[in-house]
């Protein structure tokens, strides 16, 4: 079941919320874009996926596993490996901003072998109601580098994949443990 709906932002409340955290500098080098997803699940059950910088296989299918070296806090770095399928195999990447309040996570990709240089994520979780029940919008903007041999379009098709295929995921996780929730509470 696919609740939500990816989208690249629109509405007012939304570029209000893009406006306020996913601000990017970006070089004329550089891509950025922003994609939204609404998930019927309730805002801390998908802050309690997302902010696993720790465990980003959880719902990022192209992770197979996720080595944090020390505590999962601001400055933090983890070596990701990626599944077979992509043109990469590693990515070192450190926490840049962990906000358990104003629920946004940031990440850097600091090294790898892959082309995504100088790549910065920021994501960001807010509540919404959808449906008439507890929802959850999801903000992710990013900036990378244009690598050499493509263009600004063809870096940000790329990466906006990347990016769908994950909030989907997240959607079917979120969704599902929203499902065992209301299974929960039904027979309380």
């Amino acid at each position: 079941m696919d609740g939500g709906t990816t989208e690249m932002y629109g509405g007012l409340e939304t570029m209000q919320y893009v406006r306020r955290h996913h601000q990017h500098n970006c070089r004329e080098d550089q891509c950025t874009s922003a994609l939204v997803k609404h998930i019927k699940a309730p805002l801390h059950l998908v802050w309690s996926v997302v902010r696993r910088f720790d465990e980003p296989q959880k719902y990022k299918p192209f992770v197979s596993r996720c080595t944090v070296i020390g505590d999962p806090e601001i400055g933090s770095l983890r070596e990701v490996d990626v599944k077979s399928g992509l043109p990469a195999t590693t990515s070192t990447e450190r926490l840049e901003l962990l906000d358990d309040d104003e629920h946004i996570l940031g990440i850097k990709i600091i090294g790898g072998d892959h082309r995504l240089k100088n790549y910065s994520s920021i994501v960001t979780v807010h509540p919404e109601i959808i449906e008439g029940r507890a929802g959850t919008m999801v903000i992710e903007s990013f900036v990378v580098d244009v690598p050499q041999g493509n263009t600004k379009d063809e870096t940000c098709y790329f990466v906006e994949a990347l990016i769908r295929c994950n909030l989907k995921s997240l959607t079917h996780v979120s969704e599902r443990l929203a499902s065992q929730d209301d299974i929960i509470n039904l027979s309380i």
